[in-house]
């Protein structure tokens, strides 16, 4: 039986950018195998309908649950941040609202840099990773889909991702902006995630006089990258080394601790940082050097508030396209939650039927058994389909139908 059936209330509980900056959001970062570990868990505690999003601008649990704050305890559980924390920076949707925030969410509409179409493909990440969990019920495959049904149609007739504006692009944007200090740059990439891939691929479509370096963990990716892009391969064991050699390093690692430490870099030196990591992977002590100037995700996002006033007049038609998308999954919803009470009212109908056919049968000889039953079959099903289009078209008062139902066919 489905979550909403068993009196849960639907929740998309978390915090983004809108409150929490990047020292706040780090400490609720998950990695993959946090949110694996986190899904889990929960689906042996009885929670089969829960997705985890965690990027650089946000991270949520979005499920059912009987009160919020068992979804709350799960997130501080597997992350380093508080309750107390939470508390102050967070948000908590319920029901249709968390729905809406979700489908929202999947547009871009609610993104740090307006409709950064990155979030489609973390998304689909976090879906694979609660599939794999096995905490995706028909709902959440409903509203996943419905979000991305509606994040497809802002696209196609928005211009709310025009220009792709997205984290990768303004690192392009931030370093040409700068040409005059960093004229022809010996650029180090240090990381080849998904953020630090389009990087790349932005730097050689935007930047051809500068040098491009990339490391990698693992150095075979790199390998792929540098045969489609032509870019430099170095090893991690020569990551030291090379910071020293580069102008600008921008660091799209993905792990929970400082990969770039202050020991690696010439104070001497002067070096433009980028970090596009969730939690920040460069030590903080860098930027007590002089000669260094280090640039984080918040700061990339406030230089490029310039660029978006095209995609701000976008705005109304992407609510429109929301609203509709919104309007359908809640119909979906509504018909759903009456299906049993609508089942329950056809078997009943059914005996009637059955009765009525038997005790009647000799004042109908002229009819066979059959017609008679494909006659009373054809009111039987006009009946449940006015019901469904009663609550389809009345969702406010479905609940009271689903009650009569219920009470008056048992």
């Amino acid at each position: 039986m489905d979550s909403f059936l068993k009196g849960n209330n639907f929740y998309a509980i978390g915090l983004s950018y809108k409150k929490a900056d990047v020292t706040i959001r780090s400490k609720f970062s998950l990695s993959k195998e946090q949110q694996t570990s986190l899904l889990e868990e929960a689906k042996i505690a009885g929670f089969n309908d829960l997705m985890v999003i965690s990027t650089c601008n946000r991270t949520e649990i979005i499920g059912f649950a009987k009160h919020p704050y068992e979804l709350i305890s799960q997130l501080c559980k597997y992350s380093e941040g508080t309750v107390d924390e939470f508390a102050k920076y967070s948000f908590v949707y319920k029901n249709m609202e968390a729905a809406e925030h979700f489908i929202s969410v999947a547009t871009g509409l609610d993104s740090q840099i307006l409709g950064d179409y990155e979030i489609v493909n973390q998304l689909k990440s976090a879906y694979d990773i609660a599939k794999g969990a096995g905490t995706m019920s028909a709902y959440m495959e409903r509203l996943y889909n419905t979000a991305l049904q509606a994040s497809k149609e802002v696209k196609n007739k928005t211009q709310l991702s025009s220009g792709t504006t997205t984290v990768s692009y303004a690192t392009v944007q931030y370093i040409k902006e700068r040409s005059k200090k960093y004229p022809n740059p010996k650029i180090l990439l240090f990381g080849l995630g998904e953020i630090g891939e389009n990087t790349a691929k932005g730097l050689k479509n935007h930047l051809e006089y500068a040098s491009l370096t990339v490391v990698n963990r693992t150095i075979e990716k790199s390998y792929v990258l540098s045969k489609s892009l032509g870019v430099d391969v170095v090893s991690v064991d020569d990551l030291e080394n090379e910071i020293k050699k580069s102008d600008v390093i921008i660091v799209a690692t993905g792990a929970q601790g400082h990969t770039v430490k202050s020991s690696m870099f010439d104070p001497d030196t002067k070096q433009l940082i980028i970090d596009l990591s969730i939690p920040n992977n460069v030590d903080e002590k860098v930027r007590e050097f002089s000669n260094k100037r280090v640039v984080d995700v918040d700061k990339l996002s406030a230089k490029t508030k310039s660029t978006f006033e095209n995609r701000k007049l976008q705005i109304p038609k992407v609510l429109e396209i929301i609203q509709k998308y919104k309007d359908e999954f809640y119909n979906w919803v509504s018909f759903r939650k009456s299906s049993p009470a609508l089942n329950s009212l056809k078997i009943s109908l059914e005996n009637i039927q059955k009765d009525a056919i038997a005790v009647n049968q000799k004042k109908f000889e002229q009819f066979s058994p059959s017609e008679i039953e494909e006659v009373t079959t054809t009111m039987i099903n006009k009946i449940i389909s006015k019901f469904a289009s009663h609550m389809r078209e009345h969702n406010g008062q479905a609940d009271l139908s689903i009650q009569v139902i219920e009470q008056v066919f048992k």
